[in-house]
């Protein structure tokens, strides 16, 4: 299966029988990045938290009583 990132346009070939490539064809809001593209958003990300201004904001979800 060919897929293509969407940052860089690069096209890589993966394995047609890979859980990526069942989770691709299934799921169209899924994206395929490239290990190169990847990993410079994990870096940024990474550096990112370690300032310390970077909030990840959780949704807040109260506890039902009556299912605990």
């Amino acid at each position: 299966m060919d897929v293509m990132c969407p940052i860089c346009d690069k096209v890589e070939s993966i394995d047609n029988d890979s859980p990526l490539a069942k989770k691709l064809r299934n799921r169209r809001k899924h994206l395929y990045l490239c290990q190169a593209c990847h990993d410079r958003i994990e870096k940024n990300t990474l550096k990112r938290h370690a300032t310390g201004k970077f909030n990840l904001y959780e949704e807040q979800k109260e506890e039902d009583p009556f299912l605990s």
